[in-house]
Protein backbone atom coordinates (compact mmCIF):
# COMPACT_ATOMS: atom_id res chain seq x y z
CA UNK A 1 0.00 0.00 0.00
CA UNK A 2 2.99 2.77 1.26
CA UNK A 3 4.34 1.44 -2.62
CA UNK A 4 0.97 2.51 -4.53
CA UNK A 5 1.53 5.92 -2.17
CA UNK A 6 4.78 6.27 -3.68
CA UNK A 7 3.48 5.77 -7.25
CA UNK A 8 0.86 8.12 -7.53
CA UNK A 9 2.98 10.65 -5.75
CA UNK A 10 5.75 9.83 -8.96
CA UNK A 11 2.59 10.14 -11.26
CA UNK A 12 2.19 13.33 -9.88
CA UNK A 13 5.72 14.80 -10.40
CA UNK A 14 6.63 12.98 -14.21
CA UNK A 15 4.07 11.39 -15.40
CA UNK A 16 5.26 9.18 -18.53
CA UNK A 17 7.78 11.48 -19.29
CA UNK A 18 11.51 11.18 -20.52
CA UNK A 19 12.82 11.09 -16.88
CA UNK A 20 11.00 8.64 -15.24
CA UNK A 21 11.20 6.47 -18.35
CA UNK A 22 15.45 6.79 -17.69
CA UNK A 23 14.88 5.99 -14.22
CA UNK A 24 12.83 3.01 -14.66
CA UNK A 25 15.01 1.38 -17.23
CA UNK A 26 18.45 2.69 -15.51
CA UNK A 27 16.90 0.23 -12.24
CA UNK A 28 16.54 -2.66 -14.35
CA UNK A 29 20.19 -4.28 -14.04
CA UNK A 30 20.36 -3.90 -10.49
CA UNK A 31 17.25 -5.23 -9.70
CA UNK A 32 17.59 -7.83 -12.09
CA UNK A 33 20.77 -8.39 -9.79
CA UNK A 34 18.48 -8.49 -6.22
CA UNK A 35 16.17 -10.49 -7.73
CA UNK A 36 18.38 -13.41 -9.38
CA UNK A 37 21.11 -13.49 -6.72
CA UNK A 38 19.31 -12.11 -3.21
CA UNK A 39 16.28 -13.46 -4.08
CA UNK A 40 17.22 -16.83 -5.26
CA UNK A 41 19.23 -17.40 -1.39
CA UNK A 42 16.13 -17.70 0.74
CA UNK A 43 14.26 -20.41 -1.46
CA UNK A 44 17.75 -22.59 -0.78
CA UNK A 45 18.44 -20.99 2.84
CA UNK A 46 14.99 -21.72 4.24
CA UNK A 47 14.56 -25.69 3.79
CA UNK A 48 18.38 -26.56 5.11
CA UNK A 49 17.58 -23.71 7.95
CA UNK A 50 15.09 -25.73 9.24
CA UNK A 51 16.68 -29.09 8.64
CA UNK A 52 19.73 -27.32 10.12
CA UNK A 53 18.04 -25.70 13.37
CA UNK A 54 15.20 -28.93 14.32
CA UNK A 55 18.27 -31.49 14.23
CA UNK A 56 21.44 -29.58 15.23
CA UNK A 57 20.87 -26.57 17.04
CA UNK A 58 20.70 -23.20 17.34
CA UNK A 59 24.36 -22.25 16.98
CA UNK A 60 24.75 -24.76 14.00
CA UNK A 61 21.99 -22.77 12.19
CA UNK A 62 23.96 -19.67 12.99
CA UNK A 63 27.06 -20.91 11.61
CA UNK A 64 25.26 -21.47 8.34
CA UNK A 65 23.70 -18.09 8.27
CA UNK A 66 27.04 -16.76 9.23
CA UNK A 67 28.49 -18.73 5.98
CA UNK A 68 25.53 -17.71 3.85
CA UNK A 69 26.26 -13.89 4.54
CA UNK A 70 29.96 -14.15 3.69
CA UNK A 71 28.73 -16.31 0.85
CA UNK A 72 26.39 -13.39 -0.40
CA UNK A 73 28.59 -10.33 0.82
CA UNK A 74 31.27 -11.61 -2.01
CA UNK A 75 29.09 -12.81 -4.64
CA UNK A 76 27.24 -9.46 -4.62
CA UNK A 77 30.22 -6.96 -4.53
CA UNK A 78 31.51 -8.97 -7.46
CA UNK A 79 28.62 -8.54 -9.46
CA UNK A 80 27.95 -5.05 -8.50
CA UNK A 81 31.66 -4.26 -9.97
CA UNK A 82 30.88 -5.99 -12.93
CA UNK A 83 27.69 -4.45 -13.70
CA UNK A 84 29.99 -0.91 -13.21
CA UNK A 85 32.62 -2.26 -15.90
CA UNK A 86 29.92 -3.33 -18.25
CA UNK A 87 27.20 -0.41 -17.62
CA UNK A 88 28.62 1.86 -20.61
CA UNK A 89 28.20 -1.27 -23.06
CA UNK A 90 24.56 -2.84 -21.84
CA UNK A 91 22.86 0.93 -21.28
CA UNK A 92 22.96 1.31 -24.92
CA UNK A 93 21.50 -1.91 -25.60
CA UNK A 94 18.79 -1.65 -23.04
CA UNK A 95 18.37 1.87 -24.09
CA UNK A 96 18.35 1.53 -28.24
CA UNK A 97 15.42 3.93 -28.27
CA UNK A 98 16.88 6.44 -26.54
CA UNK A 99 18.04 10.15 -27.44
CA UNK A 100 22.13 11.14 -26.21
CA UNK A 101 20.68 12.79 -23.29
CA UNK A 102 18.16 10.78 -22.26
CA UNK A 103 21.07 7.71 -22.33
CA UNK A 104 23.37 10.22 -20.10
CA UNK A 105 20.80 10.33 -17.40
CA UNK A 106 20.01 6.79 -17.24
CA UNK A 107 23.62 6.38 -17.11
CA UNK A 108 23.56 8.54 -14.20
CA UNK A 109 20.68 7.23 -12.27
CA UNK A 110 22.23 3.56 -13.10
CA UNK A 111 25.44 4.20 -11.18
CA UNK A 112 23.63 5.70 -8.16
CA UNK A 113 21.33 2.74 -7.79
CA UNK A 114 24.41 0.79 -7.76
CA UNK A 115 25.36 0.30 -4.42
CA UNK A 116 21.78 -0.92 -3.68
CA UNK A 117 22.36 -4.36 -4.86
CA UNK A 118 24.76 -5.30 -1.75
CA UNK A 119 22.85 -3.82 0.87
CA UNK A 120 18.60 -5.65 -0.45
CA UNK A 121 21.00 -8.87 -0.79
CA UNK A 122 22.22 -8.81 2.71
CA UNK A 123 18.47 -8.05 3.96
CA UNK A 124 16.68 -10.72 1.96
CA UNK A 125 19.45 -13.14 3.69
CA UNK A 126 17.98 -11.80 7.02
CA UNK A 127 14.48 -11.67 5.78
CA UNK A 128 15.19 -15.76 4.84
CA UNK A 129 16.21 -16.42 8.39
CA UNK A 130 13.32 -14.48 10.33
CA UNK A 131 11.01 -16.00 8.00
CA UNK A 132 12.72 -19.58 8.72
CA UNK A 133 11.78 -18.90 12.30
CA UNK A 134 8.46 -17.89 11.37
CA UNK A 135 8.43 -14.57 12.43
CA UNK A 136 6.96 -13.27 9.33
CA UNK A 137 5.58 -9.47 10.37
CA UNK A 138 8.67 -7.61 10.61
CA UNK A 139 10.03 -8.89 7.45
CA UNK A 140 7.08 -7.86 5.87
CA UNK A 141 6.76 -4.54 7.48
CA UNK A 142 9.81 -3.54 7.29
CA UNK A 143 10.19 -3.34 3.48
CA UNK A 144 7.37 0.11 3.64
CA UNK A 145 10.45 1.92 5.03
CA UNK A 146 12.14 1.95 0.72
CA UNK A 147 8.53 3.64 -0.27
CA UNK A 148 8.34 5.71 3.00
CA UNK A 149 11.72 7.05 2.41
CA UNK A 150 11.60 7.69 -1.44
CA UNK A 151 8.04 9.80 -0.59
CA UNK A 152 10.27 12.05 2.11
CA UNK A 153 12.96 12.81 -0.31
CA UNK A 154 11.09 13.29 -3.14
CA UNK A 155 8.88 15.35 -1.68
CA UNK A 156 11.36 17.39 0.28
CA UNK A 157 14.20 17.70 -2.65
CA UNK A 158 12.11 16.78 -5.40
CA UNK A 159 12.38 20.30 -6.87
CA UNK A 160 15.73 21.05 -6.84
CA UNK A 161 17.28 16.92 -7.66
CA UNK A 162 14.21 16.04 -9.99
CA UNK A 163 14.44 12.49 -10.78
CA UNK A 164 18.29 11.81 -8.51
CA UNK A 165 15.48 12.29 -5.49
CA UNK A 166 13.89 9.64 -6.29
CA UNK A 167 17.26 7.77 -7.15
CA UNK A 168 18.84 8.65 -3.78
CA UNK A 169 15.17 7.98 -1.69
CA UNK A 170 15.70 4.65 -3.16
CA UNK A 171 19.40 3.69 -2.05
CA UNK A 172 18.69 5.37 1.33
CA UNK A 173 15.30 3.42 2.13
CA UNK A 174 17.34 0.31 1.34
CA UNK A 175 19.83 0.88 3.97
CA UNK A 176 17.16 2.00 6.37
CA UNK A 177 15.23 -1.68 5.50
CA UNK A 178 18.59 -3.49 6.22
CA UNK A 179 18.88 -1.56 9.26
CA UNK A 180 15.70 -2.30 11.19
CA UNK A 181 15.76 -6.30 9.89
CA UNK A 182 18.95 -6.83 11.19
CA UNK A 183 18.64 -5.26 14.65
CA UNK A 184 15.32 -7.57 14.61
CA UNK A 185 17.66 -10.76 13.95
CA UNK A 186 18.91 -9.87 17.47
CA UNK A 187 15.57 -11.10 19.12
CA UNK A 188 15.75 -14.52 17.40
CA UNK A 189 19.31 -14.91 18.96
CA UNK A 190 20.66 -14.40 15.31
CA UNK A 191 23.49 -11.93 14.29
CA UNK A 192 24.58 -10.52 11.61
CA UNK A 193 28.01 -11.72 11.52
CA UNK A 194 30.21 -11.95 8.48
CA UNK A 195 32.03 -14.83 10.08
CA UNK A 196 33.27 -17.46 7.75
CA UNK A 197 33.68 -21.88 8.69
CA UNK A 198 34.73 -22.70 5.55
CA UNK A 199 32.02 -25.07 3.27
CA UNK A 200 30.23 -26.83 5.88
CA UNK A 201 27.80 -29.74 4.77
CA UNK A 202 24.58 -27.39 5.14
CA UNK A 203 26.47 -24.35 3.62
CA UNK A 204 27.01 -26.64 0.81
CA UNK A 205 23.67 -28.50 0.44
CA UNK A 206 22.28 -24.48 0.47
CA UNK A 207 24.49 -23.68 -2.67
CA UNK A 208 23.57 -27.15 -4.36
CA UNK A 209 20.01 -25.18 -4.29
CA UNK A 210 21.39 -22.26 -4.51
CA UNK A 211 22.91 -22.57 -8.24
CA UNK A 212 19.97 -24.05 -10.19
CA UNK A 213 17.19 -21.34 -8.48
CA UNK A 214 19.82 -18.90 -9.72
CA UNK A 215 19.48 -20.22 -13.22
CA UNK A 216 15.96 -20.38 -13.32
CA UNK A 217 15.43 -17.19 -11.27
CA UNK A 218 17.97 -15.33 -13.74
CA UNK A 219 15.87 -16.45 -16.89
CA UNK A 220 12.93 -15.69 -15.48
CA UNK A 221 13.61 -12.02 -14.24
CA UNK A 222 15.24 -11.47 -17.61
CA UNK A 223 11.65 -11.24 -18.93
CA UNK A 224 11.44 -8.06 -17.51
CA UNK A 225 14.60 -6.93 -18.78
CA UNK A 226 13.67 -7.98 -22.38
CA UNK A 227 9.99 -6.27 -21.76
CA UNK A 228 11.48 -3.18 -20.91
CA UNK A 229 14.45 -3.19 -22.80
CA UNK A 230 11.50 -3.84 -26.03
CA UNK A 231 8.89 -1.15 -24.52
CA UNK A 232 12.04 1.34 -24.88
CA UNK A 233 11.87 0.53 -28.85
CA UNK A 234 8.41 2.20 -29.14
CA UNK A 235 6.75 5.53 -28.74
CA UNK A 236 8.37 7.90 -25.28
CA UNK A 237 6.64 6.79 -22.53
CA UNK A 238 6.03 3.22 -23.07
CA UNK A 239 8.68 2.36 -20.42
CA UNK A 240 6.63 4.27 -17.60
CA UNK A 241 3.47 3.24 -18.82
CA UNK A 242 4.56 -0.21 -18.72
CA UNK A 243 5.70 0.21 -15.01
CA UNK A 244 2.23 1.70 -13.94
CA UNK A 245 0.32 -0.52 -15.68
CA UNK A 246 1.84 -3.01 -13.72
CA UNK A 247 1.40 -1.80 -10.34
CA UNK A 248 -2.07 -2.38 -8.77
CA UNK A 249 -1.45 -5.51 -10.54
CA UNK A 250 1.97 -6.22 -8.11
CA UNK A 251 -0.79 -4.87 -4.83
CA UNK A 252 -2.96 -7.45 -5.97
CA UNK A 253 0.01 -10.15 -6.44
CA UNK A 254 2.33 -8.79 -3.07
CA UNK A 255 -0.57 -8.94 -1.08
CA UNK A 256 -2.04 -12.34 -1.85
CA UNK A 257 0.51 -14.18 -4.04
CA UNK A 258 3.62 -13.17 -2.33
CA UNK A 259 2.41 -13.25 1.35
CA UNK A 260 1.55 -16.95 0.44
CA UNK A 261 4.68 -17.78 -0.66
CA UNK A 262 6.50 -16.39 1.93
CA UNK A 263 4.32 -17.66 5.05
CA UNK A 264 3.91 -21.72 3.32
CA UNK A 265 7.60 -22.30 2.25
CA UNK A 266 9.07 -23.37 6.04
CA UNK A 267 5.69 -25.39 6.60
CA UNK A 268 6.35 -27.14 3.32
CA UNK A 269 10.04 -27.72 4.80
CA UNK A 270 8.66 -29.13 8.21
CA UNK A 271 6.40 -32.06 6.06
CA UNK A 272 8.92 -32.81 3.75
CA UNK A 273 11.61 -33.66 6.48
CA UNK A 274 9.03 -35.50 8.23
CA UNK A 275 8.01 -36.79 5.01
CA UNK A 276 4.47 -36.58 5.10
CA UNK A 277 3.53 -36.82 1.68
CA UNK A 278 -0.04 -37.41 1.92
CA UNK A 279 -0.34 -34.37 3.81
CA UNK A 280 1.33 -32.24 0.87
CA UNK A 281 -0.94 -33.75 -1.59
CA UNK A 282 -4.22 -32.57 0.81
CA UNK A 283 -2.60 -29.12 1.51
CA UNK A 284 -1.42 -28.75 -2.48
CA UNK A 285 -5.32 -29.44 -3.70
CA UNK A 286 -6.75 -27.42 -0.83
CA UNK A 287 -4.80 -24.17 -2.10
CA UNK A 288 -5.46 -24.79 -5.72
CA UNK A 289 -9.36 -24.52 -4.98
CA UNK A 290 -8.83 -21.56 -2.64
CA UNK A 291 -6.70 -19.74 -4.89
CA UNK A 292 -8.75 -20.59 -8.26
CA UNK A 293 -11.89 -19.07 -6.27
CA UNK A 294 -10.55 -16.08 -4.71
CA UNK A 295 -8.44 -15.07 -7.68
CA UNK A 296 -10.79 -15.59 -10.59
CA UNK A 297 -13.27 -13.16 -9.38
CA UNK A 298 -10.96 -10.87 -8.24
CA UNK A 299 -9.33 -11.10 -12.14
CA UNK A 300 -12.61 -10.14 -13.89
CA UNK A 301 -13.57 -7.04 -11.48
CA UNK A 302 -10.53 -5.65 -11.43
CA UNK A 303 -10.49 -5.47 -15.48
CA UNK A 304 -13.89 -4.01 -15.60
CA UNK A 305 -12.76 -1.22 -13.19
CA UNK A 306 -9.18 -0.43 -14.97
CA UNK A 307 -9.83 2.72 -16.60
CA UNK A 308 -11.45 4.38 -13.89
CA UNK A 309 -9.19 3.47 -11.45
CA UNK A 310 -6.28 4.14 -13.21
CA UNK A 311 -7.77 7.50 -13.33
CA UNK A 312 -8.61 7.76 -9.81
CA UNK A 313 -5.15 6.91 -8.72
CA UNK A 314 -2.23 8.46 -11.12
CA UNK A 315 -4.51 11.22 -13.27
CA UNK A 316 -3.24 14.69 -11.69
CA UNK A 317 -0.28 16.96 -12.11
CA UNK A 318 1.95 15.60 -15.27
CA UNK A 319 -0.35 12.53 -15.55
CA UNK A 320 -2.83 13.60 -18.42
CA UNK A 321 -6.20 12.05 -19.51
CA UNK A 322 -4.32 9.97 -22.66
CA UNK A 323 -1.65 8.66 -20.06
CA UNK A 324 -4.65 7.14 -18.28
CA UNK A 325 -6.28 5.19 -21.63
CA UNK A 326 -2.54 4.16 -22.52
CA UNK A 327 -2.10 2.54 -18.62
CA UNK A 328 -5.59 1.39 -18.25
CA UNK A 329 -5.02 -0.68 -21.55
CA UNK A 330 -1.64 -2.20 -20.30
CA UNK A 331 -3.37 -2.91 -16.54
CA UNK A 332 -6.40 -5.15 -18.35
CA UNK A 333 -3.63 -6.95 -20.10
CA UNK A 334 -1.14 -7.86 -17.00
CA UNK A 335 -4.57 -8.65 -14.67
CA UNK A 336 -5.03 -11.73 -16.79
CA UNK A 337 -2.13 -13.41 -15.17
CA UNK A 338 -3.09 -12.92 -11.72
CA UNK A 339 -4.23 -16.97 -11.28
CA UNK A 340 -1.81 -18.21 -12.66
CA UNK A 341 1.09 -16.05 -10.73
CA UNK A 342 -0.47 -17.18 -8.21
CA UNK A 343 -0.15 -21.13 -8.91
CA UNK A 344 2.92 -20.73 -10.07
CA UNK A 345 4.10 -18.95 -6.42
CA UNK A 346 2.31 -21.88 -5.05
CA UNK A 347 3.97 -24.56 -7.04
CA UNK A 348 7.60 -23.02 -6.65
CA UNK A 349 7.82 -22.86 -3.20
CA UNK A 350 6.77 -26.52 -2.60
CA UNK A 351 9.04 -27.27 -5.47
CA UNK A 352 11.61 -25.64 -2.78
CA UNK A 353 11.03 -26.82 0.30
CA UNK A 354 11.51 -30.51 -1.64
CA UNK A 355 14.67 -29.08 -2.60
CA UNK A 356 14.05 -30.07 -6.36
CA UNK A 357 15.21 -26.56 -7.95
CA UNK A 358 16.69 -28.17 -10.78
CA UNK A 359 13.15 -28.96 -11.77
CA UNK A 360 12.81 -25.21 -12.19
CA UNK A 361 15.18 -24.19 -14.70
CA UNK A 362 13.22 -26.14 -17.44
CA UNK A 363 10.10 -24.23 -16.95
CA UNK A 364 11.89 -20.91 -16.86
CA UNK A 365 13.85 -21.85 -20.24
CA UNK A 366 10.48 -22.27 -21.93
CA UNK A 367 9.11 -19.04 -20.50
CA UNK A 368 11.51 -17.39 -21.50
CA UNK A 369 11.30 -18.35 -25.35
CA UNK A 370 7.31 -17.83 -25.23
CA UNK A 371 7.91 -14.37 -23.75
CA UNK A 372 10.42 -13.19 -26.19
CA UNK A 373 8.68 -14.28 -29.20
CA UNK A 374 4.83 -13.50 -28.12
CA UNK A 375 6.60 -9.87 -26.66
CA UNK A 376 7.74 -9.77 -30.84
CA UNK A 377 4.19 -10.06 -32.48
CA UNK A 378 2.06 -8.55 -30.13
CA UNK A 379 3.81 -5.27 -29.47
CA UNK A 380 3.72 -4.93 -33.23
CA UNK A 381 -0.15 -5.73 -32.83
CA UNK A 382 -1.24 -4.17 -29.74
CA UNK A 383 1.79 -1.60 -28.73
CA UNK A 384 2.99 -1.91 -25.10
CA UNK A 385 -0.31 -3.35 -24.00
CA UNK A 386 0.73 -6.28 -25.98
CA UNK A 387 4.02 -7.32 -23.51
CA UNK A 388 1.82 -6.83 -20.96
CA UNK A 389 -0.49 -9.62 -22.52
CA UNK A 390 2.75 -11.13 -23.26
CA UNK A 391 3.59 -11.69 -19.57
CA UNK A 392 0.33 -13.01 -18.48
CA UNK A 393 0.72 -15.98 -21.24
CA UNK A 394 3.44 -16.92 -19.85
CA UNK A 395 2.42 -17.41 -16.48
CA UNK A 396 -0.50 -19.64 -17.99
CA UNK A 397 1.98 -21.87 -19.35
CA UNK A 398 4.53 -22.09 -16.82
CA UNK A 399 1.68 -22.51 -14.06
CA UNK A 400 0.24 -25.57 -16.20
CA UNK A 401 3.85 -27.08 -16.40
CA UNK A 402 5.40 -26.43 -13.21
CA UNK A 403 1.86 -28.37 -11.85
CA UNK A 404 2.85 -31.45 -13.66
CA UNK A 405 6.44 -31.45 -12.59
CA UNK A 406 5.30 -30.95 -9.07
CA UNK A 407 2.67 -33.63 -8.74
CA UNK A 408 4.90 -36.04 -10.44
CA UNK A 409 7.37 -35.35 -7.83
CA UNK A 410 4.94 -35.88 -5.31
CA UNK A 411 3.97 -38.70 -6.43
CA UNK A 412 7.65 -40.45 -6.66
CA UNK A 413 8.01 -39.07 -3.13
CA UNK A 414 5.18 -40.81 -1.39
CA UNK A 415 6.00 -44.37 -3.79
CA UNK A 416 9.80 -44.01 -2.64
Amino acid sequence: MLGMLKEMQVAGWFGTGDSLDAFLVAFVLPSFAINVLAGSMSAALIPVFVQVREKEGREAAQRLFSGTLVFSAVLLTAVTLLLGFAGPYLLPWLCSGFGPSKLKLTSDLFYLLLPGILVTGLTMNCEAALNAGERFALAALAPGLVPMVMMGTLAAAGSVWGIHALAYGLVAGFVAHFTVVAVALRTRELRVHLRWHGFEPPLRRVIQQYLPATASAAIMCSTLLVDQSMASMLLPGSVAALSFGNKIVALILTVGTMALGTAVLPYFSKMVAAAEWSSLRRTLGTYIRLILIITIPLTIASILVSKPLTALLYERGQFRPEDTSLVASVQSMFLIQVPFYTLTILFVRMISSLQANQALMWGTVLSFAINVGLNYVLMHRMGVAGIALSTSIVYGVLSMFLGVVLWRKLHRSSCA
